[in-house]
């Protein structure tokens, strides 16, 4: 198809839109063919089924690069805890926490698991995602991870929209193995890891290194036993605290880093060169009430890509609005809307490892979203409001 009499976001490189006014995009299969000026329009693209736009505004599709979307039940007892005074390490070590979702996710059925996580992939469709990254880490046992990632792997059969799966064993400690957390990574994590990989369930691994869950020693033999078996890493790191989480995360050469709310300026030169990604997270930011900000502009001097995400989870960011995040980058974080921009689409794709996407570029995927907008600084300007008024996924409206 011919895309016409439209505007286009190509961020085909970080440092603008890449806006093209009066634009056009030509869609041969799954793949963008060219884009450019309506009047430069090649001529073996203009037999093509044209698709006026009415001078709507066209941008890569949307990323949500870090989710944790399949769970059970919920945590709202919890939120009203904290609002009542109660720390988010507190209610943690009171049993509460990620492993009171783990009780509810252990006793769910994959039918279930999967119902309630499609109600929350379908709120991010609605804004234009057409790719998610999903983890697991709510099972904490063999059984139960193995079923998250089925679950997860069933979203993009049942749905139009990719799926990413990250093993998150490493995310805390059971109550079984309650203060014996190198028993844990040793009995269940690691052989869980194996046997995920074995049964074709995973894209990347993830961990949670913080003082809550696990030092950069266990973190550092759950990335061992990735390297081993050719898969990807990234990191939930300096949350809450500086664990040396970042470096680590660095030292692996990991798709990125996420939260690093307390990361410094050698974390941030570490990330630069390992081409480490930097996932700011703003949902669990804002729930948690934290004041501890990332450090975006030490980000920005040593050019390190900077993602935003959900962190759709049901604890510290109950969010499935993709668009609210941008938002929430800028007003929270003092992001740019086109850092934010890039940071759901170009650098979302490249935190997941993936270079096909996130650009309107000849070659790229022919994701895109065309928005009741005319720029792109709209998309982060607009609070509680969705501007989107068709997606294209695989080339297809």
């Amino acid at each position: 198809m011919l895309l016409t009499n439209i505007q286009v976001a190509t961020l085909a490189d970080n440092q603008s839109y890449g806006l093209i006014e009066h634009g056009a995009i030509a869609i041969q299969g799954t793949q963008v063919a060219w884009a450019g000026p309506a009047d430069a329009v090649p001529r073996a693209y203009r037999s093509e089924p044209v698709h006026d736009l009415g001078g709507r505004l066209v941008t890569p599709a949307l990323i949500d690069c870090h989710t944790h979307v399949v769970f059970g039940g919920n945590r709202a007892a919890e939120f009203e805890l904290r609002l009542n005074g109660a720390s988010y390490e507190e209610v943690a070590r009171a049993g509460g926490g990620i492993l009171s979702t783990v009780t509810a996710t252990r006793q769910a059925s994959e039918a279930a698991l999967l119902r309630d996580a499609l109600g929350r992939v379908d709120a991010l469709i609605a804004e234009g995602v057409t790719l998610l990254e999903v983890k697991s880490g709510y099972g904490l046992d063999r059984a139960t991870e193995l079923k998250m990632l089925r679950v997860a792997r069933q979203i993009a059969h049942v749905r139009p929209v990719d799926v990413r799966t990250s093993f998150l064993g490493a995310h805390a400690i059971p109550p079984e193995y309650m203060g014996k957390p190198d028993a844990y990574i040793d009995d269940v994590c690691i052989p869980t890891l194996r046997a995920a990989h074995a049964q074709g369930l995973l894209d990347a691994v993830d961990g949670f290194c913080e003082g809550i869950a696990f030092d950069t020693g266990q973190i550092a033999r759950v990335f061992d036993v990735a390297a081993e078996l050719g898969l990807p890493v990234k990191l939930h790191a300096e949350q809450l605290s500086h664990m040396g989480g970042t470096q680590l995360a660095a030292r692996y050469g990991a798709l990125s880093a996420d939260h690093v709310e307390y990361a410094t300026d050698d974390d941030a030169r570490a990330l630069a060169v390992s081409a480490t990604v930097a996932v700011v997270l703003p949902g669990a930011f804002y729930t948690l009430r934290e004041t501890q900000s990332p450090p975006i502009q030490t980000f920005r001097t040593h050019d390190v890509p900077m993602a935003l995400a959900t962190d759709c989870n049901p604890g510290s960011s109950p969010l499935t609005s993709l668009l609210l995040t941008m938002n929430m980058g800028c007003t929270l974080f003092r992001m740019t809307p086109l850092e934010a921009l890039l940071g759901v689409t170009a650098h979302a794709a490249t935190a997941l490892g993936l270079t096909d996407r996130g650009r309107i570029i000849a070659g790229s995927r022919a994701d895109l979203c065309i928005w009741d907008a005319a720029h792109p600084a709209e998309l982060a300007y607009r609070i509680g409001f969705n501007p989107l008024h068709r997606r294209i996924f695989k080339g297809t409206l």
